[in-house]
């Protein structure tokens, strides 16, 4: 039996991806199956639309008719999300779902690695990514939670506020 649970992609009918989502916490909770079945998510993102003058964050799904199953494959895994209701299958051949890769698991950002930072507000940066590499910046605002920070770069005499992921810049030594 294989130790580490994968992350496949179900196809569900068309508007019921966080109907099948909780059907599917729900007979996982019932039939204690937390060690083969651990995650389920349907992929959203916030997008603020704008209608009548008026802002407002609306949520979206980034994969309608997809729900992301984080699961140990073994018969009953696989018989269990087969047929939860409005549930059409797993997204690869019918005969073997067929796992993400870590790459795309990556691209869709549905596992958090954690980068360690040895700088802080205030530092000097080295940009070592991206189209500004080669720069060195200070850091003015740092979110770990967000792999965000925001550095302020001297182009043409001017400072320039950019924003990078936490694994673009480097501390100067």
């Amino acid at each position: 039996m294989p130790e580490e649970a994968k992350w496949y992609v179900v196809h569900t009918y068309s508007g019921y991806e966080n109907k099948v989502a909780s059907n599917l916490e729900k007979t996982v909770e019932n039939r204690n199956m937390h060690d083969l079945i651990t995650e389920i998510r349907v992929p959203t993102e916030t997008v603020t639309e704008i209608k009548d003058n008026k802002k407002r964050d609306v949520e979206r799904k980034i994969f309608p008719g997809y729900v992301l199953v984080k699961m140990i494959l073994t018969d009953d895994s696989w018989y269990v999300v087969r047929n939860i209701r409005g549930c059409t299958g797993f997204v690869g051949p019918s005969s073997k779902p067929v796992p993400l890769t870590d790459e795309e698991v990556a691209k869709l950002g549905m596992e958090k690695k954690e980068v360690e930072v040895s700088y802080g507000v205030g530092d000097s940066v080295h940009i070592i990514a991206g189209p500004l590499e080669g720069f060195v910046g200070t850091v003015t605002e740092l979110d770990t939670e967000k792999n965000r920070v925001r550095v302020t770069v001297s182009m043409f005499g001017r400072e320039t506020p950019v924003e990078l992921e936490l694994d673009q810049a480097e501390a100067v030594e």
